[in-house]
């Protein structure tokens, strides 16, 4: 049974209903071993947080900041200023100074709080020039803060600042006097064109989100939830407190690089993610499969036949498999699929939410083949997260994004723009006013920026409007799709495709070097650097070669026609992605145009 009530109390609420049952699992800073509170504990640090956060002076609607990647001190944090209706403003632990130097200005923020290292190394780097921002709280107690500092103390110590509960007749009176209406967050996206923008997230919109949600994903009191995503992206803030208003236990994996492991310590029964890490499980695989032998190669495909015939041509159009069929399912489920899924630490799944980039039709389906229920969604941060996502039991079609949550209007309006409105959707930006009005027509719809269509229910995504390039020719080209093709392959990290007003499309491609070294060495091949391996004309053949057959179902027009492996990745240090790694197209453009010019040189 939900618990949908103020976030100013829902932590205490669910301990009365739980008490000691577990309520969070994790690691401390540095620690290998997993431990756990429960609701009783978790309730009176969050009180403890409240009366610390007092004693500081914070007032009613504050803007705290929180620059830290995922820890049990975060969720503490948050909650503790909700109960005094604070807001939180998180940062993504690898924002650089420039960019928190810049939100800490925008929202006036005073206290921040951060993770470890890093964070408090940056954090005390910028303090001279953030004049609002007074103190530093730090999670980690290992942290080597700088001799004398004056503004930072450990999160130990704050919490001292409210032993006993010495402001809590104050904070009651604050819980009685809490609005739907008040802010809860300020979320700054960091999007494709690098600007910054501080989107208004209330507890009215959590609450709306949280009664649509529960009536279309059936997490319970009885799941294990592995956050993996940042607690500063939309879809992870929005999945784990809706996971703790259904009285799940949560597993805060507090480094992402670790996440294999953690799964298999763990062994969770739900977590979101976005479709790099199921891309990633598929090439890992498939990659196992292609160096067996060609007896287990002729089994596993007929398997995944089997798997892809009782769960995508039966089961996802709402139609029971015939016995026989059954009978092979489970056989194969027996014999190899649930072994798969015990080497992932996913022996218990349940279902797995997706969203945050286009998933490929090809990883959807092996996903479902053998048999793990991911349930693809869409959403963006001025929405709370979903918009739209596949209902578990119900039909859902491979390609979509679901189907519309309970409340939410979606209309398709010009150029195919996908319009958002209802109680989920962003009041408007901090401080935008400007950008607040262009972002609304004058229906009160929000303009996604996003391109699809509704077909039997279902939405479809096409684009981004903005990404949408336009070749010379007049041909429109959808770079996502031919990017989401290519992802799949085991030697391609990352790629951006090029087109915009080019005569034919062409690809910026970083390979995995690790896959793409062990072939070479095993081909012969011999490179001193990896300038010179991806340079190779024997590398680059096979690179041909494997895009070649994985652009088969494009339009002649869409395919790459040149690409040119690099050297080194795509990165946040670079400019070149977003926080949640989306690729920032028009950096790309400038730090490798002399690349980009050469695949574009007329041939001889």
């Amino acid at each position: 049974m939900q618990t949908n009530c103020h976030l100013s109390v829902l932590i205490h609420e669910q301990a009365k209903k739980y008490g000691s049952k577990p309520a969070l699992t994790f690691r401390d800073f540095g620690s290998l071993n997993w431990r756990s509170v429960t609701w009783n504990y978790f309730s009176a640090i969050v009180k403890q947080v409240s009366n610390a956060l007092l004693n500081l002076g914070v007032k009613v609607q504050e803007n705290v900041g929180v620059f830290s990647q995922n820890a049990v001190q975060y969720l503490y944090t948050d909650f503790g200023a909700f109960g005094i209706r604070a807001v939180t403003v998180p940062f993504y632990a690898t924002s650089s100074e420039e960019q928190i130097r810049f939100m800490i200005h925008d929202a006036e923020i005073r206290i921040l709080f951060v993770g470890e290292q890093e964070q408090y190394d940056k954090a005390h780097r910028i303090l001279p020039s953030c004049p609002t921002l007074e103190r530093i709280i730090v999670f980690d107690s290992s942290v080597r803060m700088v001799p004398g500092d004056p503004n930072a103390i450990y999160f130990d110590d704050f919490l001292k600042l409210g032993e006993n509960y010495p402001r809590q007749t104050e904070v009651e009176k604050l819980y009685a006097e809490a609005s739907y209406d008040d802010i809860c967050n300020i979320l700054y996206t960091s999007g494709t064109t690098g600007d910054s923008k501080g989107v208004i997230l209330t507890h009215g919109q959590y609450h709306a989100a949280f009664e649509a949600n529960h009536r279309s994903v059936p997490v319970t009191e009885n799941d294990v939830i592995m956050n993996f995503l940042p607690y500063t992206h939309v879809f992870e803030r929005g999945w784990a407190i809706l996971c703790l208003t259904e009285g799940a236990r949560l597993i805060i994996n507090t480094y992402p690089k670790e996440i294999q492991q953690s799964l298999r310590e763990t062994h969770p029964t739900c977590m979101s993610s976005v479709p790099r890490f199921w891309e990633k499980v598929y090439v890992g695989v498939k990659a196992k499969i292609d160096n067996a032998g060609k007896a287990k190669k002729m089994l596993f495909k007929k398997a995944l036949d089997v798997g892809r015939r009782h769960n995508i041509e039966y089961l996802s159009h709402g139609r029971r498999p015939p016995v026989h069929l059954k009978a092979e399912y489970t056989f194969y489920n027996k014999l190899l699929f649930s072994i798969i899924r015990k080497q992932l630490g996913l022996e218990n799944a349940h279902f797995f939410p997706t969203a945050g980039a286009t998933v490929s039709p090809e990883v959807e389906e092996f996903i479902h083949s053998i048999g793990i229920n991911m349930m693809v969604g869409y959403g963006l941060t001025e929405s709370l997260a979903t918009v739209s996502n596949d209902h578990l039991g119900e039909p859902y079609t491979i390609g979509s994004v679901g189907r519309p949550i309970f409340s939410i209007e979606v209309k398709i309006g010009e150029n195919d723009e996908i319009l958002l409105k209802g109680p989920t959707i962003t009041p408007g930006y901090y401080k935008r006013d400007d950008l607040t009005k262009a972002s609304f027509d004058e229906d009160g719809f929000f303009h996604t920026g996003d391109a699809g269509y509704m077909r039997d229910g279902e939405l479809f995504l096409k684009d981004r409007i903005k990404d949408l390039f336009k070749t010379s020719n007049g041909k429109y080209i959808a770079p996502q799709l031919i990017e989401s093709k290519l992802l799949v392959d085991k030697y391609v990290e990352q790629i951006a495709v090029i087109a915009d007003q080019r005569k034919f499309v062409s690809a910026l491609i970083v390979p995995a070097f690790e896959l793409l070294e062990e072939y070479a060495a095993n081909m012969g091949i011999k490179a001193d650097s990896r300038e010179q391996l991806c340079a190779d004309p024997r590398i680059v053949r096979m690179m041909e070669e494997r895009m070649e057959t994985l652009q088969q179902g494009l339009a002649s027009y869409e395919r790459i026609k040149r690409f040119k492996l690099l050297a080194e990745p795509f990165s946040m240090e670079n400019g070149e992605l977003t926080n949640t790694l989306k690729i920032r197209r028009n950096v790309l453009a400038k730090n490798y145009a002399a690349e980009i010019d050469e695949m574009y040189k007329e041939e001889v």
